[in-house]
């Protein structure tokens, strides 16, 4: 790989991704390939914390791989791979579960938030999921990682035994930070606009995912929670329509001001459907390449075989480096 930093990103193929997916990342990935070494890894070994049918998994592992591919990213310009593919990111996660602390792991808020909804049968892999993410991260000498405010603690947790190790056995882990660039708004639900936009939500008219048939998708913005004072105004106060507006300004790039003024004199109905429209011939060229994708069978297996190698190649590299520091007998 060149000299230029090291950019990892991972997602779980545990749903179908959403329009808050694309516009909040994928859409921007385009950039990012020319600036940096990209790593998109399809975090399937994440995916397990939670019971999957496999072959659901099989089928989204494809999916999310081909949604990649068809949102802009060039599978010869980055890395993209399946993290189950890579052994060393297991073998990394136990060396880093002896350097990472029961109170660290304890207090991570995502633990705790779906270890209460777990009941008391509460899987080990919820607990050190964060340990893993560590091992994703440190593994291919990462420097960026784009993350949510959801993450930004297993971020810092990330950075913290990458430093413990350093100290110990000297330099061997890039310490990551957080990318800070050009981001989509946050795209939050068409239901609960004061919420952001989930893979998972139960409610299917509070998400719109890449793959819905574009009649749906012009539905589910006409049902969209507004309000009752029919102005196109960007306001907190009005979280229906700003996050409306989030949308329309990220597919269009207008400002704020631009779209205030557009739809001045116009009704929410009016205003829905052209969002909605905007949308669509967003997504549908996104569409047909997935399909296309999806129907060469072939190409799919090269891009999984070339990710595999291109990944394992650079990992392998560290996991060697990590065992030899430890002690271990190569």
């Amino acid at each position: 790989m060149s000299e230029k930093k090291v950019l990892f990103s991972g997602m779980q193929p545990s749903g179908k991704p959403t329009l808050g997916n694309y516009l909040g990342a994928f859409k921007n990935w385009d950039n990012l390939q020319e600036e940096y070494n990209c790593i998109y890894c399809i975090a399937d070994l994440h995916a397990i914390t939670v019971r999957q049918e496999p072959t659901m998994l099989r089928k989204y592992i494809k999916e999310l791989l081909a949604i990649y591919l068809a949102s802009g990213l060039d599978s010869t310009k980055n890395i993209i791979y399946i993290q189950s593919n890579v052994s060393a990111h297991a073998e990394l996660c136990w060396i880093l579960n002896c350097y990472a602390y029961m109170g660290e792991l304890s207090r991570m808020t995502q633990f705790k938030d779906k270890s209460q909804k777990q009941g008391i049968n509460i899987p080990t892999g919820l607990f050190n999921y964060p340990v893993l993410q560590t091992a994703d991260i440190l593994l291919y000498q990462t420097s960026l990682v784009p993350v949510g405010e959801d993450q930004r603690q297993h971020l810092e947790l990330a950075r913290d035994i990458a430093i413990r190790f350093n100290n110990i056995y000297g330099d061997v882990f890039t310490i990551p930070d957080i990318y800070v660039g050009k981001t989509g708004a946050k795209i939050m639900g068409l239901q609960t606009p004061t919420k952001k936009m989930s893979k998972s939500d139960d409610n299917l008219n509070n998400t719109i995912y890449l793959l819905d048939d574009v009649k749906l998708i012009e539905s589910k913005i006409k049902k969209s929670v507004t309000d009752s004072d029919n102005q196109i105004i960007y306001s907190d106060d009005k979280p229906g329509i700003k996050n409306l507006i989030n949308i329309y300004i990220s597919i269009t790039n207008k400002t704020v001001k631009e779209v205030e003024k557009e739809f001045e004199n116009v009704g929410y109905g009016t205003f829905k459907s052209i969002v909605a429209q905007a949308v669509i011939e967003e997504i549908k060229p996104i569409q047909k390449r997935f399909n296309e994708i999806m129907g060469d069978k072939s190409f799919i297996e090269k891009v999984i075989k070339d990710g595999a190698e291109k990944a394992q190649y650079i990992a392998n590299k560290t996991i060697r480096k990590v065992k030899k520091k430890v002690g271990f007998i190569d």
